[in-house]
């Protein structure tokens, strides 16, 4: 782990069997650090929907691009952003609804999560970014939830 600063960290994984687990650890300590340092109110679901988030983009990295990735999280104005590189440079479609379908439904998670995605092509594999809002809508709506 590489920390560049209290906006910025980075996170170097070696896509075994842990590093879901060892990514969520990470956001969650990357946005208590951003709460203590900025000053910032992150909601509890905003915590919880950026855990979410980056189980599903490290998930896939790890499922269909063998071999180590990195995971940076970068704290903008009222958001999070999370990148995620791999070494795959297949870019993910997200798959029509289908409830009779188990499995594959991490990008349409994601999609409902974030405020923001984007996938592009890097020099050697992908990049899938997401960003989530840090603290629930005055008007109530959850963190991380898109208006429609």
């Amino acid at each position: 782990m590489t920390d560049t600063g209290d906006l910025h960290a980075t996170l170097a994984l070696q896509g075994d069997g842990g590093c879901i687990a060892r990514a969520r650890r990470f956001s969650v300590d990357f946005l208590t650090r951003a709460q203590h340092i900025r000053h910032l109110a992150v909601s509890r679901r905003a915590v919880e929907v950026t855990q979410l988030v980056v189980s599903e983009l490290v998930t896939n990295a790890c499922k269909y691009a063998p071999g180590p990735l990195l995971m940076d999280l970068t704290l903008l104005d009222h958001t999070v952003r999370v990148e995620v590189w791999d070494s795959d440079p297949v870019l993910p479609l997200a798959r029509a609804a289908d409830a009779g379908r188990v499995g594959q439904h991490g990008l349409e998670i994601v999609l409902l999560c974030a405020q923001s995605f984007e996938a592009r092509r890097e020099p050697v594999g992908k990049c899938v970014i997401a960003t989530v809002a840090l603290a629930d809508d005055p008007g109530g709506a959850p963190a991380g939830h898109r208006p429609r």
